[in-house]
Formats: structure tokens, C-alpha cells, sequence
């Protein structure tokens, strides 16, 4: 390539190169506010659930992690297997939900266009759908 050609190519040329930079610049400064803001929400994201019954109420976390356990009155006229059974399925709709709910987070604030995203999205995904 000769000395005209070098000056005549835009990739090259000083101003370009740093309009790119700058604004590539502002695309990582924009990810990193989003990022803080899905984290900010993610954490305090909860989920209440309640069975059919009224006897069980849960709150989960955005870990999926169990944050408050009510039961009702009516608990006592249950047997011990039923009251389990009841504690682990609201616990897991909750899950369910709160797993939909924080993904709607990552698309709100960091979008779905990206790996990033799209990984973030999936591994919250799977870590609420396991019991």
C-alpha cells in the first residue's frame, strides 16, 4: 500500500479512529449503568406464591432461595406428608415465576441481543428450575 493510499483509508485516519473509540466507549459505559441497574432490581426482586388451599405462602428471592415461610391455621389438619407436598410446590411455582420475571429484567435493562444477555437469561433460567 503506498503513502496516498495509507491516507486516503478511513480506518486509519485520526479522527475516525477516535469517533470509534468514543463511541464504543459510550456502548461499554451504557452496558455497565445497565448492568448495575439489572443487578440493583435482580436483588431486590421477591416472588409470594400461595397453594390452591390458602395454607402455604412462600417468598423466594431472584436465587430462588427461600426468603419467608407463612402457614396458615389450617395447617394442623393436615398430615405431615401434605404439608411437605404443599411447602414444595408453592415453592417451586414461585420459582417459576420469579424465574420469568427476572429474565423480563435482563431483557428490560440489558437487552436479549448479546451473549452476555442471553447467557445471564438462561443461567437464571435453569438455576430457578431445579426444585
Amino acid at each position: 500500500m503506498n503513502a496516498e493510499a495509507w491516507d486516503n483509508d478511513p480506518i486509519l485516519e485520526p479522527g475516525a479512529a477516535l469517533d470509534r473509540l468514543a463511541a464504543w466507549k459510550d456502548r461499554i459505559d451504557q452496558l455497565a449503568t445497565d448492568t448495575r441497574a439489572m443487578s440493583v432490581q435482580l436483588d431486590r426482586l421477591r416472588v409470594t406464591s400461595t397453594d390452591e388451599s390458602g395454607t402455604v405462602e412462600v417468598t423466594v428471592d431472584a436465587q430462588g432461595a427461600l426468603v419467608d415461610l407463612r402457614l396458615s391455621r389450617g395447617i394442623r389438619q393436615l398430615e405431615p406428608e401434605r404439608v411437605a407436598d404443599a411447602i414444595m410446590t408453592t415453592i417451586r411455582a414461585a420459582k417459576g415465576r420469579i424465574a420469568g420475571r427476572a429474565q423480563e429484567i435482563v431483557a428490560e435493562t440489558i437487552g436479549t441481543e448479546s451473549p452476555a444477555a442471553r447467557a445471564i437469561a438462561a443461567q437464571i433460567g435453569e438455576r430457578l428450575s431445579t426444585p
